[in-house]
């Protein structure tokens, strides 16, 4: 009981801005992890995000898996096949409303918050900022970092619209493009990816966890699809020779973006998720049904 009077204490203190007026101990959560708190990079690292019903996936999820696999790859086909890669911006818009539709799930039988949308659209900001911060180094970006974390905090329709959206709003600073699809996508299923393998319990809320996930997602997941959608974009034939081509002409691009991923997920996943829970715990956002 004296315990979650202190969480509601620090909460008040740290979303209300009362620090002043009320006594709180900052370290309340130290006291039970003090021993964790000494273990090495590859331990346990404590955070506060617990999958609810933990091993089950809910009917938005269910949903998403199949407008991934099934709807996003079609109507991008359909782009490519019969408007000759001509109508990426309709495409993305269509590939937009796809993300949106499992992410309005969560609110079935309810109103939504606008803070419970705020939330989202703040990660999604943060993502574009990022990206757009470190314009000067190429495919070092912060982007993925934050999509996996979105996942992991808020769920896999969650994760998958906000690296979806980053990526479509980030390039009207950066340039659309026939590739805008294939991003959004891309980087969709890492975020995605990254709430399944959490809320099954596969991938823990741990920086060596979620840094090994982030460097091998970017590698395999973004390089995986945006290089044979490199051939496709530029008219090559998808053949065994031109995929090996250019897997091994993008493998340097695709470890500097994996590195910088790892990079920002072991300087940014710890506060960024303690946060994030935080603001669930003080409001109740984005509950599990």
């Amino acid at each position: 009981m004296l315990q979650e009077e202190k969480l509601d204490a620090f909460l008040d203190a740290f979303l209300d801005g009362k620090s002043d007026s009320v006594s709180v101990d900052t370290d309340f959560w130290e006291e039970e992890t003090e021993e964790t708190e000494k273990e090495g990079f590859w331990d346990y690292q404590t955070v506060l995000a617990v999958p609810k019903g933990k091993g089950k996936l809910p009917k938005r999820t269910l949903v998403s898996i199949g407008l991934i696999l099934i709807a996003i790859p079609l109507t991008i086909w359909i782009g490519v096949t019969f408007f000759a890669d001509r109508k990426y911006l309709v495409i993305s818009l269509v590939l937009a409303v796809f993300t949106i539709l499992p992410f309005f799930m969560v609110f079935e039988g309810r109103k939504p918050k606008a803070r419970e949308l705020l939330t989202i659209a703040v990660l999604v900001a943060i993502a574009v900022a990022g990206r757009a911060a470190f314009f000067m180094l190429q495919s070092f970006k912060p982007v993925a970092a934050v999509t996996i974390i979105a996942g992991v905090s808020f769920g896999a329709e969650s994760g998958f619209l906000v690296g979806a959206i980053s990526m479509m709003a980030s390039n009207m600073l950066f340039g659309q493009g026939p590739w805008t699809p294939w991003q959004m996508l891309a980087m969709g299923i890492i975020g995605f990816l990254a709430g399944i393998l959490f809320q099954k319990g596969w991938l823990k809320a741990r920086k060596g966890s979620l840094c090994i996930y982030g460097f091998l997602a970017v590698l395999c997941i973004y390089g995986g699809i945006m290089n044979p959608a490199s051939l496709v974009m530029m008219s090559y034939a998808i053949t065994p020779k031109n995929l090996l081509a250019i897997y091994m002409s993008g493998l340097p691009v695709d470890l500097v973006h994996a590195t910088a991923t790892v990079i920002f997920l072991w300087l940014a996943s710890r506060p960024m998720i303690e946060k994030l829970e935080r603001i669930k715990v003080k409001y109740g956002l984005i509950e599990e049904t």
